[in-house]
C-alpha cells in the first residue's frame, strides 16, 4: 500500500532540487520498505505488500530537516529506517509515503574513555572497531550488529548481548542523550538529556527523528567464547542462572538451548549432540578457572573453547544467539516462527519446557531487569494455525511469564499492553500531525 493521491513527480523533484538523494526504483522500494517481519507468519500475511513512494537518503542533519518540512508540508507519511535488521515491522510504512533511510548519516563525532557520541546511521560494529582499541565497547548489541545502526536500535530494539549486565535499553543511564528533529510546521532540533530520552526510545520512530546519540561504554575484556553441553536440560537452565548470577565473573553473554536447537547450527555440528542441551557463553579470559568450576558443578562438558584472538578468527557465537537463533533455524525450516518471552524464574522455564514438549523448543537469554538477574529468552515454535499460536502465547501469560508479542506491529501490544502516556504526549508535541510511522502508535489512534 503506498499514498498514491500524493503529488509524487512534483515531490520527488523539490527533493532532487535541493541536491538529495532519492530512490523511486521499484525493486529498491520493495527491498528499502522491509525488515525480518516475515519470521511471523501473521506479519508476514498483514506486513507483505506494504510499500513506500519514496526513499530518501540523507547525509546531513540539514538534509533531514528539508525531508522534515517537506513532509510536513505535503502532509507525507514519514518512516525512519535504519538498516531493517528489526523483526516485526518497525520500519515498514504502512501508509506509504516516505522512508528516510539514514544509513548515511554515520559518522562517529566524538569518542572518548566511557562515552561516545555519534549520528544515528553508523553501524554498532563500527563504534566498536573504533572504542576497542581504546579499552571500551558498546554496552549491548543485537545479534545484527555488524549491520544494525545505532539509532535503530535505540528507536526498534530493547536488549541484546551484554544484557546479562545492563538490562533493557530504556534502562536508566543506558542512553544519555539524543538529538532529533521533529515534524512541527517549522521542524525543531531538541536535545534531549537522560530520563528525557524515555520518549523517544523503543518507540519507533514515532515521535522525532533521531539524528544524533550519546550512549555510555563498557570496558572491554578479553572475552572468551564456549559451547557447553549439558545430559539434561535443567542443568543447562541452572548452570545458566548460576553463571549469570555469579558477581565475580565477568561475562558478556549466557544464552542457553534445548536439546533440539542444535539441529539449526549446522556450523557448529561439530560440538553439539541433538541429545544435549547446550550453553553458549561469552566470558572474560581471566574468569576462565571459576567458569570451568562451575560448569563441573552443574556436570557441563566443554565441547568448544577459543580465546579472543582464536575467536576472531572463528565463528562469533553471539551469531548464533538472541534472534540469529530464528534465523539460522528458519533457513532450515521456514514453517518456524518464535515468541520473546520473560521467564521470571528457572521454575517457569522448566514448568513451560515440560507443558509444550517440542512444539515450543526453548532457547534463553539471561537478562539483567530492575537489578535482578532473570531468564527470557525467543523459543522457537512450531507453527500451525493463528489460533493454536495465540493459544501458546495466552498459556504463557497464564502461567506468569511476560510476552513481548513480535507477532504484532504496534508498540503498546508488542510490549506492556499499556499506552505510554509520556510518549503519546510527546507524539502530541513534535509530530502533531501525526506523519511519523501512522499506524505503529495504537494510542495516537484512540
Amino acid at each position: 500500500m503506498t499514498s498514491p493521491l500524493l503529488p509524487w513527480p512534483e515531490i520527488q523533484q523539490a527533493l532532487i532540487d535541493q541536491n538529495l538523494t532519492v530512490i523511486s526504483d521499484r525493486g529498491q522500494l520493495d527491498k528499502l520498505s522491509l525488515d525480518y517481519f516475515h519470521f511471523s507468519p501473521i506479519l508476514d500475511r498483514q506486513l507483505r505488500d506494504k510499500r513506500g513512494n519514496l526513499v530518501v537518503r540523507p547525509k546531513t542533519e540539514a538534509e533531514v530537516i528539508i525531508v522534515a518540512q517537506t513532509c510536513v508540508n505535503y502532509r507525507i507519511p514519514l518512516t525512519v529506517r535504519g538498516a531493517g535488521t528489526g523483526n516485526y515491522g518497525q520500519c515498514i510504512p504502512l501508509d506509504g509515503g516516505i522512508i528516510l533511510d539514514l544509513s548515511q548519516l554515520n559518522q562517529i563525532l566524538d569518542l572518548k574513555p566511557g562515552v561516545a557520541r555519534v549520528e544515528s546511521g553508523v553501524k554498532m560494529g563500527n563504534i566498536d572497531k573504533k572504542s576497542q582499541p581504546m579499552g571500551w565497547e558498546l554496552r549491548m548489541a543485537p545479534s545484527t550488529y555488524r549491520t544494525a545502526t545505532m539509532g535503530g536500535f535505540i528507536g526498534g530494539g530493547s536488549v541484546g548481548m551484554g544484557s546479562v549486565n545492563y538490562g533493557l535499553i530504556s534502562d536508566r543511564g543506558n542512553v544519555q542523550g539524543l538529538r532529533i528533529v521533529t515534524l512541527e510546521d517549522t521542524p525543531q532540533i531538541i536535545e534531549l538529556r537522560g530520563d528525557d530520552t524515555q520518549a523517544v526510545i523503543h518507540a519507533y520512530g514515532t515521535n522525532g527523528i533521531i539524528t544524533q546519540l550519546q550512549i555510555p561504554l563498557a570496558p572491554v575484556y578479553p572475552w572468551a567464547e564456549l559451547i557447553v553441553t549439558f545430559d539434561h536440560f535443567s542443568q543447562s537452565v541452572n548452570f545458566g542462572q548460576a553463571l549469570s548470577e555469579s558477581s565475580g565473573i565477568v561475562k558478556k553473554q549466557v544464552a542457553v538451548h534445548a536439546a533440539p536447537m542444535s539441529q539449526y547450527f549446522t556450523a557448529l555440528k561439530d560440538y553439539l549432540s541433538p541429545q544435549k542441551a547446550c550453553a553458549l557463553l561469552m566470558v572474560s579470559e581471566y574468569d576462565l578457572e571459576a567458569v570451568k568450576a562451575l560448569i563441573q558443578e552443574y556436570s557441563g562438558e566443554i565441547t568448544y573453547l577459543k580465546n579472543t584472538e582464536e575467536a576472531t578468527k572463528s565463528y562469533n557465537l553471539l551469531e548464533f544467539n538472541w534472534n540469529h537463533t530464528t534465523l539460522l533455524a528458519r533457513s532450515i525450516d521456514p514453517s518456524l516462527t518464535y515468541l520473546q518471552v520473560f521467564y521470571w524464574t528457572v521454575e517457569n522455564v522448566e514448568k513451560l519446557y515440560q507443558y509444550f514438549g517440542d512444539e515450543v523448543i526453548i532457547h534463553l537469554e539471561f537478562i539483567r531487569v530492575n537489578g535482578k538477574v532473570i531468564p527470557a529468552g525467543l523459543p522457537l515454535v512450531r507453527f500451525t494455525t493463528e489460533e493454536r499460536l495465540n493459544e501458546i502465547i495466552a498459556y504463557h501469560r497464564n502461567q506468569g511469564t511476560g510476552i513481548a508479542n513480535p507477532h504484532v506491529y504496534t508498540i503498546e501490544e508488542g510490549g506492556s499492553g499499556q499506552i505510554n502516556p509520556e510518549q503519546l504526549a510527546f507524539k502530541k508535541q513534535v509530530d502533531p500531525y501525526g506523519l511519523m510511522n501512522p499506524g505503529k502508535m495504537k494510542a495516537w489512534s484512540i
